[in-house]
């Protein structure tokens, strides 16, 4: 590697979620780099060890006195960057991640000035009867229940509140709706934002509901040597308290990792909110293709290096292609961390490092995403002229009020007069003229246009 790349930076970074988009996922580096999870893993051991001796589960533990609880919750509490980097360099000796914390601690421990007595003589109740995945799973779950509260719902959160505001305010603009691609039964533009936001609620629920797990119960699931030290001692309930006391959910049943299932479960909630996301950040860019959105102009900036006119909708392209990624990711996770051999094989371990990877670009998709709901505003001259350019989406409500009147072969009188063909207003009135129907019901369908075909439209969208 030249000088030049030898120093990392946004410049220099292989991935672009620490490169180009490095603003937009900054927060997850408390929770998700290298560092946060070896503090977390510090923050384990230490927790571990303190409600070993307050507890007295072990005869041969006494109970720390305040001082002693003191040194080791400074050392949690005050962990850093440079002693995350004095943890990599004993882990150049060991080659192997836990152990270095472990020894880490000791260190600590032994350097303490002044030192407590009964840590001197404790230290080898640092990791007590702990196998490594016991460390390892409670540090990536407080990392996901962190990330989780302090990142990602409220990203999603200010998306849902974003569209809520659209819905209401645009609850009376009407649009006229496609499906198929084909102009269909108008709706409003705010009522197609509250079918979003009804869509996303439920998602967010589930990510925010969704229960995180731990487990500390040794090598093989099973406390085999807690009970080969202190056979007397209730340590399934002991390592319920404990996992319980960092704010997780315990997992009783497992081998020597914790199966990842809830991490799935996680996931694939984060993915239904994504997929919602992403079919909205389609449907955007199509909105504004037919130019029933406008894009403010933000000076100085340039949508194509040749054409100088061009607005692009880059915000909702970046939104796409992010969450596509996020879910690429999040799905590999959740279909492949459930699957372990046996009692437990080592391919977890490599892909547990890329969960900040997975909802990285879902940060990146969200914050592109609500950077494009900011920056558009409603064209109601292209919408109104939309709508009264297909009046013949006015066959629907026609041919329903002949049905109530029984009116012969309806359906396929409107299909002959409208099917295939453009009809004005003129047109259309003068058929509704010529219908055998009640003089009130004639003057409402005379009076309709396709911008006041809505329904309850308007209503939906302020409910929301």
């Amino acid at each position: 590697v030249g000088p030049a790349m030898a120093t990392l930076s946004a410049l220099t970074a292989v991935s672009p979620v620490d490169g180009r988009y490095a603003d937009k996922t900054a927060s997850l580096r408390e929770h998700f780099s290298e560092y946060a999870l070896i503090k977390r893993r510090v923050a384990v051991e230490v927790a571990w060890l303190l409600r070993l001796s307050a507890k007295a589960i072990v005869p041969q533990l006494p109970r720390f006195d305040s001082a002693a609880v003191a040194t080791l919750q400074s050392i949690a509490d005050n962990f850093d960057v440079a002693e995350a980097e004095r943890v990599k360099e004993i882990e150049r000796t060991t080659n192997h991640d836990v152990k270095a914390v472990e020894y880490y601690l000791k260190d600590k421990v032994a350097a303490a000035d002044p030192a407590p007595a009964q840590l001197a003589a404790s230290i080898e109740f640092i990791h007590f009867a702990c196998t490594s995945e016991d460390i390892n799973n409670l540090a990536y779950a407080l990392m996901l229940r962190d990330a989780r509260a302090q990142v990602t719902l409220p990203a999603m959160r200010a998306i849902v509140d974003k569209l809520v505001t659209m819905a209401h305010s645009l609850a009376e603009v009407p649009m006229l709706s496609h499906t198929h691609g084909q102009p269909a039964t108008p709706s409003t533009v705010g009522k197609e934002m509250a079918n979003v936001v009804a869509r996303l609620r439920p998602q967010m629920a589930a990510v925010e509901a969704a229960p995180i797990l731990g487990k500390c119960a040794g090598a093989c699931g099973s406390y085999q040597a807690h009970v080969s030290a202190v056979p007397g001692a209730n340590w399934p309930a002991f390592a319920q308290g404990f996992v319980e006391s960092l704010g997780l959910v315990h997992n009783p049943y497992t081998t020597q990792i914790e199966p990842h299932d809830f991490i799935a479960a996680l996931f694939d909630a984060v993915k239904r909110f994504n997929v919602v996301c992403l079919d909205l950040s389609r449907d955007m860019w199509a909105y504004i293709s037919k130019g029933y959105f406008k894009q403010r102009l933000v000076k100085g900036e340039i949508g194509s290096s040749t054409m100088p006119h061009k607005v692009n909708p880059i915000d909702f392209e970046n939104a796409e292609g992010n969450l596509g990624l996020a879910n690429a990711v999040l799905s590999h996770l959740s279909e492949k961390l459930p699957v372990s051999r046996l009692q437990r094989d080592l391919t977890d371990s490599t892909v547990m490092r890329n969960l900040g990877v997975g909802l990285a670009h879902c940060a990146i998709g969200y914050a592109s995403l609500l950077k494009g709901l900011g920056k558009v505003e409603v064209n109601e001259a292209a919408l109104a002229a939309d709508l009264d350019s297909n009046w013949e989406v006015l066959a629907e409500p026609v041919q329903t009020v002949m049905r109530l009147y029984g009116v012969e072969s309806p359906y396929e009188k409107l299909k002959e007069l409208t099917r295939g063909n453009k009809i004005d207003a003129a047109g259309m009135r003068a058929f509704v003229a010529t219908l055998d129907i009640p003089a009130d019901a004639k003057e409402r369908l005379a009076q309709l246009t396709p911008a006041s075909y809505i329904g309850k439209a308007a209503e939906l969208a302020k409910a929301i």
